[in-house]
């Protein structure tokens, strides 16, 4: 869809640092993230919500979501993830996506409010990447 961020990325016309792609979508890392290593994952197609996803894409793209919080846990030594979806209401960008971030005991995410912090730069952002798609690649399932 013109003008959707997401889109672009998918499309690889917008930068972004991907950790994935396979055809049940998309996983990069959030350019604001909660904690270094936030990854989110879109589906291929422009969707807004979670309503929108076809009942057969359902299994894939969840599954692809699970993979995703394993490999964080494993690739960034994280306690354990944050899995989140917002649907129209704190939808920065109108794009069905879910967000998964990394956890550690003591790490200051309370409720709802999220902070966020930023990349020293393109390769530390890259760092976080390259874990995270090693430890994806390490699971069989």
């Amino acid at each position: 869809m013109a003008g959707c961020v997401f889109c672009g990325i998918v499309a690889g016309e917008a930068p972004a640092f991907r950790v994935v792609d396979e055809p049940d979508g998309v996983a990069f890392l959030d350019t604001r993230p909660v904690f270094k290593g936030h990854v989110l994952v879109v589906p291929h197609t422009h969707l807004v919500t979670l309503a929108d996803l076809p009942p057969e894409s359902i299994a894939g793209y969840f599954g692809l979501v699970r993979r995703l919080a394993v490999a964080v846990e494993a690739g960034l030594g994280a306690g354990g993830t944050f899995v989140a979806m917002n649907n129209r209401v704190s939808q920065s960008v109108p794009h069905l996506h879910t967000h998964v971030v990394p956890r550690t005991k003591g790490d200051g995410l309370r409720g709802f409010f999220w902070p966020r912090t930023r990349y020293a730069d393109d390769p530390d952002a890259t760092s976080y990447a390259d874990r995270i798609r090693t430890a994806l690649s390490a699971d069989p399932a």
